[in-house]
């Protein structure tokens, strides 16, 4: 996938932290520079970003003590301790002025829509990955934008589907519990065949962690992909999954039932009786799991493709640093061409 056409006046230097690792990537596909905070003990949100992810010379490994004897257009957070802690320890009063952006991975917790987000700022913009979290969150007065979840195409795999049983892919998921579902694939694979992959899934009787770039490779061969979860934003790994040509099957909670239109592309639903049933008749029949898994993959092209992805970023960071280029478009026009593709019938 080539990168956006549009060009910024100039590259911008731009101080992130290492929260999650796919999505640091795709944002650093962002044509700007990118310093990287990271830490020989690699605790949370400092972990050296090694050789699994091929980064490109535009992202920069500083020392976190060395942040203040840096210069930068744009600070952006991506975790609650660096915004509220490590911004008064590492950061430069002058740096913690510069125009700001907060990206928020999740929706709103403990409570759905009562919860206010602490992220407070005169240059700020908070930035929402899931129209669903921008809807739940209490952000005040702050400004706010929505950019949707940007995945590279791995042209590489296809789907075959193959192996007929469903793949989850839920990081930890025994200890996050209910809210991620995972009472749901129990139940759910007590009655079908469900393999899961992510971190510590070997506990309850899933096949470990596969690393990122094999990821795809292994989600392939299965007849479609079971999202359990309750609650969360939009996983990385199903949008994954649909561009591979994987049909999706799932609860219809979070942003999900925006981008699954049922019988067409996939099928999501509250009935977990019926969405097994939907896995079943998948099983039964390859050919309608390949073709909802191709109509799966048009729409996440169009609403997940890294180009719309760049040229979003790209609006929020010019609207942020009031540097214009005076050709980028505000993401939220973008979203609205990326529905009405990914709703033909609408």
């Amino acid at each position: 996938m080539g990168q956006a056409t549009i060009k910024s006046r100039r590259k911008l230097r731009i101080l992130t932290w290492h929260v999650h690792g796919n999505y640091l990537y795709a944002l650093t596909q962002v044509p700007h520079e990118f310093f990287i905070p990271v830490r020989a003990d690699g605790r949370a949100g400092y972990a050296p970003l090694g050789s699994k992810i091929p980064w490109g010379a535009n992202v920069v490994q500083i020392k976190p003590e060395d942040i203040g004897h840096h210069s930068f257009d744009c600070i952006i957070y991506q975790s609650k301790s660096a915004y509220e802690d490590d911004s008064r320890e590492l950061l430069t009063p002058a740096q913690r002025a510069l125009p700001s952006i907060y990206i928020e991975h999740d929706p709103p917790r403990p409570f759905p829509v009562d919860t206010q987000h602490w992220f407070h700022h005169e240059r700020g913009t908070l930035v929402h990955v899931t129209h669903y979290n921008q809807l739940n969150w209490d952000a005040g007065s702050m400004r706010t934008r929505v950019v949707e979840h940007g995945v590279p195409v791995n042209s590489s795999v296809m789907y075959t589907g193959m192996h007929p049983a469903g793949i989850t892919v839920i990081n930890g998921l025994q200890k996050r519990g209910r809210r991620m579902g995972a009472d749901l694939f129990l139940w759910a694979r007590e009655r079908v065949p469900l393999d899961l992959i992510g971190m510590q899934s070997e506990e309850m009787g899933g096949l470990g962690e596969v690393p990122n770039l094999t990821v795809a490779a292994t989600m392939a061969n299965y007849r479609f992909f079971f999202s359990p979860i309750r609650y969360t934003s939009l996983g990385l790994a199903l949008v994954e999954a649909m561009l591979l040509g994987i049909p999706v099957v799932g609860v219809a909670a979070t942003e999900l039932p925006t981008v699954i239109m049922n019988g067409v592309n996939g099928y999501v639903h509250n009935d977990k009786a019926l969405l097994v049933d939907v896995m079943r008749q998948l099983i039964a029949d390859p050919e309608m799991a390949r073709n909802w898994g191709e109509a799966g993959r048009q729409t996440a092209i169009h609403r997940f493709g890294m180009d719309r992805f760049i040229k979003d970023w790209l609006a929020v960071i010019a609207e942020v640093t009031e540097v214009d280029d005076g050709a980028t478009p505000r993401p939220t026009e973008g979203m609205l061409l990326a529905e009405v593709q990914a709703f033909p019938h609408a």
